[in-house]
Parts: C-alpha cells; sequence; structure tokens
C-alpha cells in the first residue's frame, strides 16, 4: 500500500510510496460482511520501507515483548521459575452516545466535527439520573442486540451493556483478554456500533464531548499482569495478593515497579490521552483530572505506609505476616470505596486508566503503560540483584527495594477528591503536572526522559517518536481548524441568518402592531434583546474569521499554531457560543435552523 499516503510525521517523504504489510497472527483473522459482500481481514501491522512503524499497533507489540521480558527477569531474580512469557491483559469499557441520524445530519457541526459547536443547554439534562438508572429504550436495545450480535461472529463477545449517566449515553464492554488482542477489539466495536446505528436510522457519537453540560465518553481501561507458563505459575495474576508472603513480596513488587513508572513518567501518560475531544472532557466532572494520580485504596495505602514506616519490621517474610497481606485475597474487590475522580486506579487485581478518550485507538496509551512499567521493572530487578549480591536474602532484599519504590512514588498517590482546587493546590505542591491542554500534553514526547525510555527500551526510535509527536500535534492542528470553519460558516449562513430572519418577523409584527393603533408594542422589547445578540454575534464572528486566517498564516510552525489555537482560537470559538446560545433561547422555534438539544438528547 501508498505509505506516502499515511501521516508519518516526516517518517515518510511524498515521493517515498513504499510501505508494507505484516500479518500479526497472534490477532485471529474474520470475515467482515457489508452490502452482500463478504472481506476476508487479517489483522496486520504497518510498516515503511525501512522497517519504521507507522502505526499504532506494532509498537504495543514491541512494548508487550519488552514489558514480557523484564518481568520474567524479575520473577527469576525472586525465584520464580519457569515464565514462558508476561502478558497483559485488557478489559476495555467503550462509551458512546446514540441520536437519531436526522437530527446528526441536520447539525454540520456533528457531521464535521462529530461534536456540537453550539447549543443552548435544556431545562432538563442529566440532573434527574432518570436516564443513567433507568432501561435501556427499546430502539436502542435492538440496536445493541444487532451490534452484539454482529461482534460475537466476529470473535468479539460483549459481556455488558448498560446507560450513562447523560441522556442517549450507554456504554458496552467485551470480555478481558490479551491486550494485543483487545485492542483490535476494541476497533471493531468501534466500526461496528457505526455501521449497524445507519440501520436503525440512528448515528453513534465516539467524540469525548458532544454535548456541553453534560457527561462526555470515555474507554476505561482495566489493565493487568498475568503469567503464562507450563508450571504453577500459569495464569497467576500478578497485581493480585496471594496466599503466601512470598506471594505478596512478589505482589509488591509488581506494583511498586506500576508507582514506579506512572511517577516517573506521568507526562507521557497524560500525552497518550492528548486529543483534541479530551481536552474538552478531562477534568469535568465525569472524568478524572489532566493531573496523573494513582489511586490505591484505603486498605493498600495504609499497607504502602506501615512499609515506608518501617512499622512492619524488616524481614520480608515476617513483615508480610505483620501487615495481613495474606488476608487481602478474600476483601481484595471491595477493600475499598471507589474513586472515579482518579485517572489511574487500582480497582482489585487490576489498574483501571479512566483518562483514555472514547475515540482513540487504546494501542497509544497502552503502549505508554507497558513500557513505562518495563522500564520500572527493570530498575527495580538491578536494585533487587545488587543487594542479594551483598548477601541479603531474596524477601528481605525485595522488600527493601519495595519500600524504597514506595516512598520515591508517594507524590503519585491520591486518595481524595480529583476534581477540587484544593487538589490542583496539592498537585502542584507535590510537583505534579497539570496539563490542560493538548499541545503541551503532546509536548511531554519530545522530552529527554521520552526518548530515553523509548530508546532504551527499543519500543520505538527517535525517529518514530518524534513522528508520534508531529502527527499528533498535527492532527491536533487539523480537528480545531476544522472546527473553527465549521462554526464560521455555520454563524454565517445558519445562524445569523436566522437572527436576521427572527428580527424581521419582530419588526413586521410592531410594524403592523403600531399601524393598528397599539400603543404598547409588544414586539419592541424583543427586537431590542435579539438585536443586541445579533450585533454582538456578528462581532464575534468576525473575531473568529480573524483567528482562522491567523491560524492559516502559522501553519508553517505546527507548534506556534497548535499553541494559538488552543488559546485565542479556542476563545474565538467560545465567545461565538456564548452569544449564540443566547440568541437560540431568544429565537423562536420556526426561525432557529438547527436542531435543539432537548430535541436530540430527549426524543420523542
Amino acid at each position: 500500500p501508498d505509505a506516502s499516503s499515511f501521516p508519518s510525521g516526516g517518517l515518510r517523504a511524498t515521493w517515498e510510496a513504499r510501505g508494507y504489510t505484516a500479518w500479526n497472527p497472534a490477532s485471529p483473522l474474520f470475515i467482515m460482511e457489508a452490502a452482500g459482500t463478504k472481506t476476508l481481514c487479517i489483522p496486520s501491522v504497518f510498516i515503511g520501507y525501512n522497517g519504521e512503524a507507522l502505526d499504532e499497533v506494532a509498537p504495543l507489540f514491541r512494548s508487550s515483548e519488552v514489558l514480557s521480558k523484564a518481568a520474567r527477569e524479575l520473577l527469576e531474580t525472586i525465584g520464580d521459575k519457569g515464565a514462558l512469557r508476561v502478558y497483559t491483559t485488557m478489559g476495555t469499557e467503550q462509551e458512546f452516545f446514540v441520536i437519531d441520524r436526522t437530527h446528526f445530519a441536520m447539525r454540520p457541526d456533528l457531521v464535521m466535527g462529530g461534536r456540537t459547536l453550539v447549543g443552548a443547554a435544556p431545562p432538563r439534562g442529566q440532573q434527574l439520573e432518570d436516564h443513567y438508572f433507568g432501561g435501556i429504550p427499546e430502539r436502542v436495545q435492538a440496536f445493541l442486540a444487532e451490534v452484539e450480535f454482529e461482534l460475537y461472529k466476529l470473535g468479539v463477545p460483549i459481556v455488558t451493556r448498560h446507560n450513562e449517566v447523560a441522556p442517549c449515553q450507554f456504554e458496552m464492554a467485551p470480555m478481558f483478554e490479551e491486550t494485543d488482542i483487545a485492542s483490535d477489539h476494541n476497533q471493531l466495536v468501534m466500526s461496528v456500533l457505526k455501521d449497524v446505528a445507519l440501520r436503525h436510522g440512528l448515528q453513534v457519537l465516539l467524540n469525548e464531548k458532544p454535548f456541553a453540560g453534560i457527561n462526555g465518553s470515555g474507554k476505561h481501561c482495566n489493565w493487568s499482569l498475568s503469567i503464562a507458563s507450563d508450571n504453577e505459575l500459569n495464569g497467576i495474576n500478578l497485581l493480585k495478593p496471594g496466599k503466601t508472603p512470598h506471594q505478596n513480596i512478589r505482589f509488591l513488587m509488581f506494583l511498586a515497579a506500576v508507582l514506579k513508572g506512572v511517577h516517573k513518567h506521568q507526562g507521557l501518560l497524560r500525552a497518550g490521552i492528548g486529543t483534541s475531544g479530551n481536552e474538552h472532557r478531562l477534568g469535568a466532572n465525569e472524568a478524572p483530572p489532566a493531573i496523573i494520580s494513582v489511586f490505591m485504596g484505603n486498605a493498600l495505602t495504609k499497607m504502602i505506609e506501615d512499609i515506608i514506616a518501617g512499622r512492619a519490621g524488616t524481614k520480608g517474610e515476617q513483615a508480610m505476616l505483620q501487615l495481613g497481606v495474606a488476608k487481602l485475597p478474600e476483601i481484595e474487590q471491595d477493600n475499598t470505596d471507589r474513586n472515579r475522580t482518579s485517572p489511574f486506579a487500582f480497582t482489585g487485581a487490576k489498574f483501571e486508566f479512566r483518562a483514555v478518550g472514547s475515540s482513540q485507538s487504546i494501542a497509544f496509551p497502552v503502549m505508554i503503560v507497558n513500557t513505562v512499567v518495563a522500564e520500572a521493572i527493570t530498575e527495580l530487578t538491578a536494585q533487587l540483584k545488587k543487594e542479594i549480591a551483598a548477601g541479603v536474602a531474596v524477601d528481605d532484599a525485595a522488600l527493601k527495594v519495595v519500600r524504597k519504590a514506595f516512598k520515591d512514588t508517594s507524590a503519585i498517590r491520591f486518595e481524595g477528591n480529583g476534581y477540587s482546587d484544593a487538589w490542583v493546590k496539592e498537585a502542584k505542591k507535590r510537583g505534579l503536572l497539570n496539563l490542560r491542554r493538548a499541545p503541551e500534553a503532546l509536548a511531554q514526547l519530545t522530552t529527554k526522559g521520552a526518548k530515553d525510555v523509548f530508546t532504551s527500551t527499543g519500543v520505538l526510535t527517535a525517529a518514530e517518536l518524534e513522528s508520534r509527536y508531529h502527527v499528533r500535534v498535527e492532527r491536533y492542528v487539523k480537528d480545531v481548524l476544522i472546527e473553527m470553519e465549521t462554526l464560521a460558516e455555520m454563524l454565517d449562513t445558519m445562524i445569523l441568518p436566522a437572527g436576521y430572519s427572527y428580527l424581521g418577523a419582530l419588526a413586521e409584527g410592531a410594524a403592523k402592531a403600531k399601524a393598528a393603533g397599539i400603543k404598547t408594542i409588544p414586539q419592541k422589547a424583543a427586537l431590542e434583546s435579539v438585536g443586541k445578540l445579533v450585533s454582538a454575534l456578528q462581532t464575534k464572528t468576525a473575531a473568529l474569521h480573524a483567528a482562522i486566517k491567523r491560524a492559516h498564516g502559522l501553519h508553517a510552525d505546527i507548534a506556534k499554531c497548535a499553541a494559538f489555537l488552543t488559546s485565542t482560537g479556542a476563545d474565538a470559538m467560545l465567545a461565538c457560543r456564548d452569544v449564540s446560545d443566547k440568541l437560540e433561547v431568544s429565537v423562536g422555534d420556526a426561525h432557529w435552523p438547527l436542531p435543539r438539544y432537548r430535541e436530540m438528547l430527549f426524543p420523542v
């Protein structure tokens, strides 16, 4: 296939066209049926002529191999022999909106960008929680049943479906499976959702924030580590406490590695979820904040703090017994309350990366998780070997290494309300990053730490890493420019003309009232109010056009253009929206050209 037509961030010149697909035999083949045609699909990676990874999944495979190698070395060091490989498992929860296809077709902003750029809030949104706790509407249930049937034929069994909090919002999730396969399967989930919706006269919206003022959509990635072996280690979840002191030493080592990786590379994890859509979702009251932190729960937090303080002694086996870790398996699922404000939470034998956006491929953010944890495991193993070489017993050496890792990563652990202003201040004191906008988050891909971790592990070359930064920044710029130009066109050709039309109707009515001898003309106040809004919107629209022109002038410097769009460009769009939404609730229904929120979110 033509590699020059694929976004490559400079990896491929336009005249260097050759690219290769390489079959991934670990991911099953499948047959897609559409319009009476059956197509054999072979999951593959996409690479350039010189072997450069041009896709999302090839680096994910590399990170899986690197993580497996590092984890097996650690297992060998602590005496767990015979692990053939260590693999990650993934359960991907997919959130999405479903609206009527007719309403979608009448909204240029939804068609062009997947989210509404204007729209006044309806009197009723999600405040009653009636959608969340209600049954799935019959029309949507029929649609979801067909989606599940189609996915089952493709080898993707769906095990949960339910309403989400916002009206017309839903969620579904497949069985847990190996991450490399789960990545392919989630792509199929998104594709099948969109295709089947059309058969039912519906439209699926995967944008992270299609409607302002109500919940957006995420993709919760439930990530864990398991052993493949031909002995008693087979199937063991490395993030699940065991029943013996040694098993829990193993658990603590891998737990410490995750904390170490997330703490050291918090900026990279934030970069992994840096998209234009997620920029509007993160930090709202349905999504984690842009500050990366880890929630451990009361029981594990107490255990970690006890280890740091040395309250359990210095002997590994003795410490495990004193801490009561062996009792954890009986209460692990509910040993603490759930913290939905945490972007990276331990939820019993797994971590839930809640900050991933609903439209994203999981391959990129999970590749980052795999890589930073692999690096951390390697560093902890080196420390462990050094202690053992000095004559310290294995379990005692492991506890010493774990104690230091827990102490060094204290800043990343947070149990409180991630939405609060107090946490923003506290996070700053702890030295945690608060990267609200996508461009500043994506800039983390250009740091020395990013280059070091990816090149040292072999997951990405320096050129491949740089290309991923450029591709993502360029995509951000294109997304926002499409939104700005779409909004400008809607204002010029739909919203302002609606205001003019309504003003004309009011003026005509006022003239007739005056001719009829009516002393108090009822349209006069409305004429003045709507006239001011139309005039203000004209001014804001002119500023939006100026911002668009300026952005195009900056396009040669993509980073500078992105910074402009995320500040001046975003402000210009919000200013237009503010006035437009006020105008919407002032203009009569017969004159307003767009489906309103109450029509799209509460279909009859």
